[in-house]
């Protein structure tokens, strides 16, 4: 059974991540850990998911048999983990959360003694000790070598500290209306609260959660609620934040949700002006459009294209050293404030960039227009490595020269094949479209 996807493991709770799984992965996440352990202590945090008192109690169980001490902060965001993790010197952290997955699902997120999202390499490691029944058994521990567990209930504190630092001190959230939808989710606590002690008045939305309305027709992934309630309060500007609160969806004074390409793009060149952007350069994904790339290269910065993915926008931003990157989706990563993708500590800069521009959201956060993008998904019998498919190259050729982007995959978790072609002309575009999805239907 393989575990660990894109970002950790996820799927659904009592099913395929049931009790006997979490706890073997424990036991097996403390065994990896405790070869580089310098304190004996995991930090465990969750979203607000009725069955992660499930997942949480079982994890405790199989990391103090293998000999650790946990400590367990309740319900806080996932970039809190992070954070708290380095803060309070634990070896390693773990979020329990399925992220914008309705409630049914839940997931486990390793972080190391940094607080940085665990690698493949790391990932693999833990599997293999997870399918070793042997180890499993001869590594429990007895008597005094058993590990604790406490509850901490006023880590928040740190946090909030943590994030409102991010925000200029120069600034003040006084006289702008602000609306917060926090998906019944994580940050249903802190995000209000950081709002509020900066000085903006804050109309807050789905911040009473119940165990199983996380994510439900709210948040990140419905925008549109909090465009109807900007609208009707005639609020500055709206902010929709997922379920463990990693990903931020802006909208505007109109009531308009802010794409999130062009969100990176302002963010992007709002901390060039501000002397604040390392190394004349961003990061995205290979999702992201073309637009984008062009009008920060108008102000000479380059744009680094990553696989899809937070955890793999971060591995990009190591590697060439830059300290600020996103997903068209709503991960943006702020690396200097937060140790991944934050929605409050992104929200806070989107609030300092627009006081700072003394215009309206909608103004300063869509200073470009997109090229058309088509995406298609196709259904296949067989996925054929890429490369073995006769007159593919020609083709992919052919529509480049016509000036389009192309990006053509495989799902990792369907058989289907994506299609993704861009260019200034949405008429080429769309012949471009046809003649790939005509292609791929003979050819698969």
């Amino acid at each position: 059974m393989k575990l660990f996807g894109t970002d950790g493991v996820r799927g659904k709770a009592g099913d395929f991540l049931d009790a006997m799984t979490v706890l073997k992965l424990a036991m097996a996440a403390g065994i990896y850990f405790r070869k580089h352990s310098t304190t004996k202590k995991i930090l465990v945090g969750k979203d607000t998911r009725r069955s992660g008192y499930m997942i949480e109690n079982a994890l405790v169980s199989g990391l103090t048999a293998v000999g650790y001490d946990v400590i367990q902060i309740g319900p806080m965001p996932t970039p809190a983990i992070a954070y708290l993790t380095e803060s309070m010197r634990c070896d390693a952290g773990i979020m329990i959360s399925a992220s914008h997955n309705p409630y049914e699902d839940n997931g486990i997120k390793f972080f190391d003694n940094h607080g940085n999202k665990l690698g493949v390499k790391c990932e693999k490691k833990i599997e293999e000790i997870f399918h070793n029944d042997e180890l499993l058994t001869s590594e429990q521990l007895t008597g005094k070598h058993i590990g604790s567990s406490k509850r901490i209930d006023d880590v928040i504190g740190r946090y909030i500290v943590s994030i409102k630092s991010s925000f200029p001190r120069d600034l003040t959230l006084r006289g702008l209306r602000i609306v917060l939808d926090c998906a019944n989710g994580a940050a249903y606590k802190v995000g209000p609260t950081i709002l509020e002690e900066l000085g903006a008045d804050i109309i807050t939305i789905n911040d009473k959660p119940d165990g199983f309305n996380i994510n439900e027709n709210c948040g990140a992934m419905h925008p549109e609620n909090v465009g109807k309630l900007v609208k009707e309060y005639r609020a500055d500007i709206g902010l929709a934040l997922d379920g463990d609160a990693d990903r931020l969806v802006v909208i505007d004074e109109k009531g308009e949700v802010v794409d999130g390409d062009k969100l990176i793009g302002a963010l992007c060149k709002y901390l060039n002006d501000e002397n604040l952007l390392k190394g004349q350069a961003c990061v995205a994904t290979v999702m992201s459009n073309k637009a984008l790339e062009d009008y920060l290269n108008e102000d000479n910065i380059a744009l680094h294209r990553s696989n899809v993915g937070d955890k793999y926008v971060l591995e990009v931003m190591h590697n060439e050293d830059i300290n600020f990157g996103g997903e068209q989706s709503g991960h943006i990563i702020f690396s200097d404030a937060a140790k991944t993708g934050d929605g409050l500590a992104s929200a806070l800069q989107v609030l300092a960039l627009v006081l700072k521009s003394g215009k309206p959201a909608s103004e300063v956060l869509n200073a470009f227009d997109l090229y058309p993008q088509i995406l298609h998904n196709m259904k296949v019998n067989e996925k054929k490595p890429l490369e073995e498919i006769e007159g593919l190259d020609a083709l992919v050729e052919s529509l480049r020269a016509r000036g389009l982007r192309d990006l053509i995959r495989y799902s990792g978790t369907e058989n289907k094949i994506r299609l993704l072609l861009e260019g200034q002309d949405k008429k080429v575009v769309e012949k471009g479209m046809e003649e790939l999805v005509e292609f791929f239907k003979k050819a698969l």
